[in-house]
This record gives C-alpha cells, structure tokens and sequence, in this order.
C-alpha cells in the first residue's frame, strides 16, 4: 500500500532581494550552506510515510541564482508514500498512485504552487524498469486542499499508472494451481477398487492447492475483499475437493450395491438348495452323529430310497441320508442372479464416466469465463 521514488525537485522563483548586477549575466551556483540565510518554499510531501534528502558525499542540495532575481532551488529527495490500492483484481489489476506536494505554512493567499511547463515538468529516465510493473504514463494536477482551522492550500498532484506483469503469476500460481486440478482428473481413469491409489492422490491435490492459497496470501496485504487470483485458486479448490467427494461416492455406493448383490447370491444359493428327495441328478450323502460322514457308506447307500435301503446294523444307527439336487430350473436361477450382480456393478462406473467429461467440461468454462472478465 505504498511506494518509494526517487526524484529531483526543482523550484523556480523570483525574489528580487535576490538580485546583483552583472555585466555577463551569468548565474551564482551555491551549496546547501546559503539555503539556511534566504527564503525558501516550504514544499512537504502529503501522506509521506519517509523521506529523506540524500547526503552522499555532502548534501544534494544546489542553489542558483541569477541576476534579475530568478532562483533556482534543486535536491534530490527520496520519498515513501502511501498509495490506496485496489486488489480486487489482482493480479490482473492496474494501479493509480499520486505523489501529493503542498506548502505547509503558506496558504493560497500567499504562495501560489503551479507547474512550470504542465506534464512537460516531468520527465523519466527510460531506462528505470520494475520487475513486477510496467509504468505506463505520468501526469500532473493541481488543485486547492481545504483544511477547516488552516484555510485554502494549493496542492500538486504526480499521478502515475502501473500495470502489473502477470507472466510471474502465470509460472508461479495459476499454471500449477491448474495443474493440480488436472491431476485430480486422473483418478477418474484409476479402477474404483485401487482405494490407496486414489484417496492418495486425492489427498496430495488437495494438500498441494492448500499450499499455493497460503503462499499467495502471505505475500499480500490482508485486505477483506476478494481478489480475483482468490476466485481463481478457491475454484480451482473446489474442483480438486470434488474430485475427492467423487470418489467417496462411488466407493460407497459400490459397498452398497455389493451387499445388495451378495445378498441376492444368498437368496438364489437357498432357492436352488432344497431338500427335493426323489428328483433328478440327485446326490446322497450320510452325515453320523458326530457331524462326519463315510465316503463307501455314502456310495454304498447312493440311489436308494429310504424303504429301499438296508436295514440298520448296530454300527450304524446313528446315521441318516440327506438327498441334495440341484435341477436345471434353480440354475438358471443362479444365472439370472449373476447377471444381475454384473450390471449392479458396472453402474457405478456411470459416476467416473461421466466425470471425465463434466470435470474438465466445466474447468474450461470457468476458465473462458474468467479470463474473459479480468483480461
């Protein structure tokens, strides 16, 4: 909210107590010595933070005056000021800052502060760059302040506009902040069982756009309005934040459709597992007491009815035949369910199927519609 300039400031009077013959009329160039034993405009810098005149290797001050009178007061003066900027656009934004100078005791009445040639008074050196903003014009105003215990004061206004690089911005914010949310769309192709693969990655987008917020908003002022590089990247949150929900839904809802189709294997296992003595492809097995069973008494017996089996001995009164079948009818049955189960699952693809598309499609929209605005 402020910035620093270096500059000579050079003012031009008349003071005829000033005045000596001169037969070349030439000019008398004084040091900083003289200034303290004549008059001088009591010029200060409004909203001045710091300032100070330079003083390597003796004070910059000159003084010259020629004969008519006409005075020449120069030094060179560095100044902080505070400048009301706007970062609602940042950093797409431009900024206006004014450098402000005013008699302090001297009113309207009795010192009149003008520009000698208009914006002509100012001049730069084409060689001054800085490394984030671009210095696109100077002008000059001047208008009358109002102090209500002081009177009418005339001020001078230096306005300058820079705009901001953005190419720093571009390599250093929004190229990886797009990058993470590019990422993310990556676990839309990893298969939905791969849950460490995804939810790591997931998590690493969403650590790293939590990362580049807070390196940018250490860097600014803490303003409470949204910038617009704060729209960029919270969206850009958002998308990779999605991305993470994504997947927890479609892991949920594979659990859930897993436990309805092991559900169904259950009811059609006990619908094609009856006890159905006397039917086709029928299977014998004898279970004793002890809950085993004999492989030749199982053999021995395979086939028979219970009338027509033979009678109990002593060895084997405990045991009894259980007939298990399983018929055409109840494996179509464990067919049907099957195939059930199979478009259950493959549901569930429809929510990264679709993502692939809607993610990205909806990026480039904001995208488009971003920089369209701030541009």
């Amino acid at each position: 909210m402020d910035f620093t300039m270096t500059l000579y400031l050079r003012h031009y009077w008349k003071d005829e107590r000033l005045s000596f013959p001169s037969t070349t009329n030439k000019s008398m160039t004084f040091d900083g010595r003289l200034v303290k034993k004549i008059w001088v405009p009591d010029v200060f810098f409004v909203h001045s933070k710091r300032s100070f005149i330079h003083d390597t290797t003796t004070e910059n001050i000159m003084l010259r005056v020629f004969p008519d009178g006409h005075v020449l007061y120069s030094l060179r003066v560095t100044v902080t000021a505070a400048c009301n900027m706007d970062f609602s656009r940042f950093p797409l934004d431009s900024q206006t800052c004014t450098l402000e100078l005013e008699s302090y005791a001297y009113t309207d009445e009795d010192l009149m502060l003008y520009w000698k040639s208009g914006d002509e008074s100012l001049s730069t050196d084409d060689r001054i760059s800085l490394s984030q903003f671009l210095i696109q014009k100077f002008h000059t105003t001047s208008r009358l302040a109002f102090y209500s215990s002081t009177g009418w004061y005339n001020r001078l206004y230096i306005n300058f506009t820079l705009r901001r690089h953005i190419f720093f911005f571009l390599l250093q914010t929004y190229f990886p902040a797009t990058l993470m949310v590019m990422l993310s769309w990556v676990s839309f192709w990893i298969d939905r069982r791969a849950v460490p693969a995804r939810v790591s990655l997931g998590i690493t987008t969403v650590l790293t756009m939590s990362t580049i917020i807070t390196g940018v908003n250490a860097s600014m002022p803490r303003v409470s309005y949204i910038k617009a590089v704060d729209i960029y990247l919270w969206v850009s949150f958002v998308f990779v934040f999605l991305s993470v929900l994504e997947y927890a839904a479609v892991n949920y809802l594979t659990t859930v459709r897993d436990g309805k189709d092991r559900k169904l294997r259950e009811k059609a296992r006990e619908q094609s597992l009856p006890c159905t003595c006397g039917m086709s492809h029928t299977g014998t097995v004898m279970v004793d007491g002890d809950g085993t069973y004999s492989e030749a008494d199982t053999n021995s017996l395979a086939g028979y009815t219970r009338a027509d089996a033979p009678e109990d001995t002593p060895e084997k009164q405990e045991h009894m035949v259980v007939h298990l079948s399983l018929d055409n009818e109840s494996t179509g049955t464990k067919k049907k369910a099957r195939f059930r189960s199979f478009s259950l699952m493959q549901n569930t693809h429809a929510i990264d199927t679709y993502s692939r598309m809607i993610f990205p499609g909806s990026y480039i929209i904001f995208n488009l519609i971003y920089w369209s605005a701030y541009c």
